[in-house]
């Protein structure tokens, strides 16, 4: 049987093996909004799986509906204005 095996140590670590960068970790921040608002979205889903939805319920749904919307058109919004500001056009 032949073994086949690395002759050199990796040197280098890889890709997923790291910690996530500043601008990284700076776009997290800057998504939040968005992940809190489908978190909270996914919670009255799950909620809603095992039982029939009451008036009290849709309301819960469309309002946790409405946030991530909000929360999506105000990031792209941001991102938008960052573009039209930073990108020199005149």
């Amino acid at each position: 049987m032949l073994f086949i095996a690395a002759v050199q140590a990796v040197v280098t670590a890889a890709e997923f093996d790291r910690e996530p960068t500043l601008t990284e970790l700076d776009a997290i921040e800057a998504e939040m909004p968005v992940i809190s608002a489908e978190v909270e979205l996914l919670d009255v889903q799950i909620s809603l799986l095992d039982r029939p939805v009451s008036e009290l319920d849709g309301r819960r749904l469309r309002r946790a509906r409405r946030r991530v919307l909000a929360a999506r058109t105000e990031l792209a919004n941001r991102a938008g204005a960052a573009f039209t500001v930073g990108d020199g056009a005149a």
